[in-house]
């Protein structure tokens, strides 16, 4: 078994052949769970002089429920409004590959670095946005990378609606706390 190391470099290195370990591998969910977590705590800490230690922690929670909201919504539109004649998937398979698909934001830590903290989380945010593709990809086993970019476009479009309309409803998390 590939270490825990190694996959999160290779997923951050977007290798198609981790996400489709990880796809398979049933016990890969705590790693991706673990993945998300370093990943948003990652991100608390290079913003935490805008969102202090309160940000960390409302950021790691909505991240881990934006994460299983994402994957939940990707199983969704994947296997039932755009699957290809192959696609055969589980909800456990995307959480494991999007979950992988979240090792890139582990350098938004670098954000900490005065007049960095912008262009680092863009990188993050483009590089994570790749991963996903790839990661939606390989769970979906589709054929077409554009089929798995409009999946995550129309995924990603319904989940910022969702949460807007929560915002509105209830306010921003760290008003909650």
């Amino acid at each position: 078994m590939t270490s825990f190391k190694n996959r999160i470099l290779s997923a951050a290195r977007l290798d198609a052949r981790l996400y489709e370990e990880v796809e398979k591998d049933e016990n890969a969910i705590t790693q991706a769970m673990a993945i998300v977590i370093l990943s948003s705590l990652a991100a608390g800490v290079g913003s935490i002089t805008k969102g202090g230690m309160l940000g960390v922690a409302a950021g790691t929670i909505t991240a881990i429920a934006g994460w299983f909201f994402w994957a939940y919504l990707t199983y969704l539109i994947g296997t039932k409004l755009l699957p290809e004649p192959q696609t055969k998937s589980s909800l456990g398979e995307l959480l494991r590959t999007t979950g992988f698909s979240s090792a890139p934001g582990m350098i938004r830590v670098a954000g900490i670095i005065p007049g960095l903290t912008g262009i680092i989380f863009f990188i993050a945010a483009v590089w994570m946005l790749v991963a996903m593709v790839i990661s939606v990809r390989q769970a979906l086993d589709y054929t077409s990378t554009l089929r798995a970019v409009g999946v995550c476009i129309i995924g990603w479009i319904v989940q910022v609606i969702i949460m807007g309309i929560l915002f509105l409803l209830f306010g921003h998390p760290l008003r909650m706390l």
